[in-house]
């Protein structure tokens, strides 16, 4: 559904029996608990029998309970506000468990890109990447730092990649003016997704070029009419979001990338070994750390 869960339960709300309007009042109060209640409890905490919230999702057009679980927990990942995100996550993680927790889900996270993701846009955004005279990159936020690594690693493999940097609107679009369909955009955004990210995308399509979307969900705002979609699992750890799963498709793709252009990384980087050692980059041990007490 194009529309979210909130919008779609105010809609309804006039043609709903009374047990569900106590739902639909209880869960535009309080998404943030909702989103993680069973059928059961959520029936419980608001009054009404548990089949009573399975219809209620029928009727918002949901298959069932999961699929309108899903929904509302994809809302609460859209609507939360980073104050209500620590809130949430302080009712979902105990204080004595912390490490434990957020590594365990990090793994799930992955686990779950795995079986989702597209092998064959995989391959598709690897080989758009091999072919492209240009390959531009954008993210902000926390998608940031994923765009500045990504950026990085193409940068010793291609010869003009543009990292394109999100002061400001109008900055935006002078930097993907000449873009066109011989380039490809790569763009990362997870909610909440960035408004000048999405018309990055859009100006891009128009002109022609192929854009990879790295996203969370092919019904991301950035993945719509994309050329490739890469979709990786991120959720709240507390106030920002967990990005190992992404970080960890973005590895692949350089991977990928790097046993197709073999050879020529393989001279890069031999020529860059010869840079760092004659300008002393890297710190080698103990004999470093004495020669520079001299």
């Amino acid at each position: 559904m194009s529309r979210d869960l909130i919008e779609i339960i105010e809609m309804a709300y006039p043609t709903l029996s009374k047990g569900q309007k106590k739902l639909s009042d209880y869960i535009l109060s309080h998404y943030d608990k909702a989103a993680y209640m069973t059928a059961s409890k959520l029936g419980s905490e608001v009054g009404v029998s548990e089949s009573t919230v399975v219809r209620y999702a029928i009727e918002l057009g949901y298959g069932g309970y999961p699929e309108f679980h899903a929904a509302l927990r994809e809302t609460l990942r859209m609507r939360l506000t980073a104050v209500q995100r620590m809130e949430v996550t302080g009712d979902r993680i105990s204080e004595e468990k912390i490490l434990d927790e957020v590594l365990t889900s990090d793994a799930e996270r992955i686990r779950k890109t795995l079986e989702d993701v597209d092998r064959a846009a995989f391959e598709r955004a690897v080989e758009a990447l091999l072919s492209a005279r240009r390959i531009y990159t954008i993210g902000m936020r926390s998608s940031s730092a994923l765009v500045d690594f990504l950026s990085y690693y193409l940068s010793l493999v291609f010869d003009d990649v543009r990292r394109v940097r999100t002061t400001s609107g109008s900055e935006v679009f002078e930097q993907l003016m000449r873009i066109d369909g011989r380039d490809v955009l790569i763009a990362v955004s997870f909610p909440r997704y960035s408004t000048r990210i999405v018309s990055a995308v859009d100006y891009a399509k128009q002109a022609g070029a192929k854009v990879i979307s790295i996203t969370d969900s092919v019904a991301s705002p950035i993945a719509s009419g994309t050329f490739a979609t890469l979709t990786a699992k991120s959720d709240m750890v507390s106030f920002g979001d967990s990005l190992v799963a992404p970080l960890s498709v973005i590895n692949a793709i350089i991977v990928a990338i790097g046993k197709k252009k073999k050879d020529e990384v393989a001279k890069t980087l031999s020529r860059l070994e010869t840079v760092w050692e004659e300008y002393n980059v890297y710190n080698k041990g103990p004999e470093d750390r004495s020669r520079s007490k001299e």
